[in-house]
């Protein structure tokens, strides 16, 4: 590798880390500073120049993908990035779509970047940058992933506070208020936005059916399904409640069982993930000559490479063998 790749290299290091660290500290020191000043500044351009008598005020809540409006309007005509604004609704994140997708981009550059510098060459240097690349949608979808194993865990206490307050002559609305403020998120935040678009208006299967979309839960489905039916049916709903509650427990309790049966697979998943590494690492260290093959010649990064894509399909094929729905 030329001289002018590497420094090339070190001085894109150096910005995406000062713009790192700039961002770290105004989002630590403010967090919500650019956003009310950016409101302020929208609201103010718009008192001064649009007549309210001639030009109806756009009300509608719209989503915002980035805050770089070019980036934005981009983003607008995807499909796949209302399914990605869910996914960050979901893992509860802090930042836009375009954010990560420009931290995606910037962290498989710069893994690209410094793999062609120590010489490695293309073939292993595009596995190593898409890996790179796709890390932070693995991290949000983690992210997701513990969020809605806690609203799971959270609901079946949640359904039988409710059911308690329709016994005691409750409306189903104050069950859900007094479950909104008796559990922290995610449950908590999701009932209380249920509740109030019940109470400007919304019907309530329509709030619930929102609820579900927004929340990957499929124990949330059966409470709503439950409910739904005896608005129209009739019957007890106290009743009906508690015993969605007490089948999404037995539920629970079982996939705990299962999942303590399947983390042999697990395990040994792990294992085979991580043997090639670790027996990769301690060749080079006891012979370096060994693998200088395998690592500068053509041949041998085109198997690095092939291994690399096996093994990420062989984990995903695996993931889904000791996946064991309930």
């Amino acid at each position: 590798m030329n001289i002018y790749m590497v420094a090339i290299f070190i001085f894109l290091i150096s910005i995406i880390t000062i713009e790192i660290m700039l961002f770290a500290y105004r989002t630590i020191k403010n967090p919500d500073r650019a956003r009310i000043r950016k409101q302020l500044r929208k609201i103010t351009f718009q008192q001064k120049n649009v007549d309210s008598a001639d030009v109806a005020p756009d009300i509608l809540r719209k989503k915002v993908f980035s805050d770089i409006k070019s980036l934005n309007d981009l983003l607008r005509h995807f499909t796949f990035a209302n399914q990605f604004h869910k996914l960050l609704y979901q893992a509860n994140a802090k930042y836009s779509v375009g954010f990560y997708i420009i931290l995606s981009a910037l962290l498989g550059l710069s893994a690209y970047l410094a793999v062609i510098s120590l010489n490695y060459g293309f073939i292993i240097a595009l596995p190593v940058a898409l890996l790179f690349g796709i890390s932070p949608f693995l991290y949000l979808r983690r992210m997701k992933k513990r969020r809605m194993a806690k609203f799971q865990k959270q609901l079946p206490e949640a359904l039988n506070l409710v059911a308690r307050s329709l016994r005691a002559g409750h409306a189903f609305s104050t069950g859900l208020k007094l479950a909104a403020d008796e559990f922290e998120d995610p449950l908590g935040p999701e009932f209380e936005v249920t509740l109030d678009e019940i109470n400007f208006g919304v019907a309530v299967p329509d709030a619930l059916r929102k609820m579900t979309e927004r929340v990957d839960c499929q124990d949330l489905n059966f409470f709503v399904v439950a409910v739904i039916l005896q608005r129209e049916t009739g019957g007890n709903l106290a009743q009906i409640i508690e015993n969605t509650a007490a089948i999404i427990r037995e539920r629970f309790a079982f996939y705990g069982k299962v999942k303590v049966l399947s983390a042999e697979g697990i395990m040994s998943m792990w294992v085979l993930m991580g043997l090639p590494f670790v027996v990769a690492g301690g060749l080079l260290l006891l012979s370096p000559d060994y693998m200088k093959l395998l690592i500068e010649e053509t041949i041998g990064q085109i198997m690095i490479a092939y291994a690399l894509i096996m093994m990420v399909l062989g984990y995903f094929f695996m993931r889904k063998m000791v996946e064991i729905k309930v």
